[in-house]
């Protein structure tokens, strides 16, 4: 299958490279020349363009850092049109970007009007799951479309959730980020804890793993150096998932819940504490690294 894929970061590299070993034929396309290499190294191709890579394909896959990115792609910006116009009628679009709701209805409107299909199918499961190709997507969009969608994504991930009609795949995803940086910032702050009273970090966090304070930041991710080896806070925080991506998620979450007017009083205390975390420099590190707040 020939397929375009954009967006080539920490997630998007490696999601293209376990299409391109799955046997499809890859053309991606980024900004970052060092990103084209590493995709290139493993047998992709590289276009000039976003336009190059989507000419021909039967699938394109964008993997962009927000929403205005993602409509300013597919749809267009400054006069300039988008990429629907360069886009296959009966192709299918996979937007595994993570933006607000109305932003993917937005494009699969005019995805649909230009007879273009369009899923919105977040991801989860951070560069390692990506790495490994057992990511968890988060689906919104048509029965139909969604299948089509399938044997692309079993490449890519572990899990397919199909979530509901356009959109409802970013509304699954805000909900996920929103409590995974609460338990975060509430793992950080019991491990921080303990190590100020003496406590070996490795052996704390093996007790609570084990007991009812269990989450996924124990099982795979801790915010403590030298708990998990491949974990980001082991390799200065560099890598995994930004502070930044997390405050805007965190962002993304709250404008939601105020269009709803649901009640997230720790989803905002989180979104402040990340935002504070970013003001002081640390917007480039992993979100892991909040555990730096709290330590002396």
């Amino acid at each position: 299958m020939q397929i375009a894929f954009i967006g080539l970061g920490n997630m998007g590299a490696p999601m293209a490279i376990n299409l391109v070993k799955a046997g499809h034929s890859v053309k991606a396309f980024d900004l970052s020349a060092d990103a084209l290499a590493r995709v290139k190294a493993e047998g992709g191709q590289i276009a000039s363009s976003a336009q190059d890579a989507a000419t021909g394909a039967e699938v394109v896959i964008s993997m962009l850092p927000a929403s205005q990115h993602v409509e300013g792609l597919y749809l267009g910006k400054d006069g300039q049109a988008g990429l629907l116009t360069h886009i296959n009628k009966g192709a299918l679009i996979i937007d595994s970007s993570t933006i607000a709701a109305t932003s993917s209805q937005k494009v699969a409107q005019a995805a649909a009007a230009a007879g273009i299909g369009f899923i919105d199918a977040p991801v989860s499961g951070g560069t390692g799951g990506a790495i490994a190709g057992t990511l968890t997507f988060m689906v919104g969009g048509s029965d139909a479309d969604l299948e089509r969608a399938r044997p692309v994504l079993e490449k890519m991930g572990a899990n397919i959730f199909h979530a509901g009609a356009v959109g409802a795949g970013q509304t699954a995803k805000i909900c996920n980020n929103m409590l995974l940086g609460i338990l975060m910032i509430g793992t950080s702050e019991a491990i921080a804890l303990g190590v100020a009273n003496g406590l070996d970090p490795k052996v704390l966090s093996e007790i609570m793993r084990r007991s009812s304070g269990g989450n996924w930041a124990l099982e795979k991710y801790n915010p403590f150096p030298g708990v998990h080896e491949n974990a980001p806070a082991s390799k200065g925080y560099a890598g995994g998932f930004g502070t930044d991506l997390m405050l805007k998620d965190l962002g993304l979450a709250q404008e939601n819940a105020m269009s709803v007017k649901a009640s997230t009083p720790l989803g905002g205390l989180a979104r402040a504490i990340y935002a504070a975390h970013s003001i002081a420099g640390h917007g480039p590190q992993d979100f892991s690294s909040v555990i730096k707040m709290l330590q002396k």
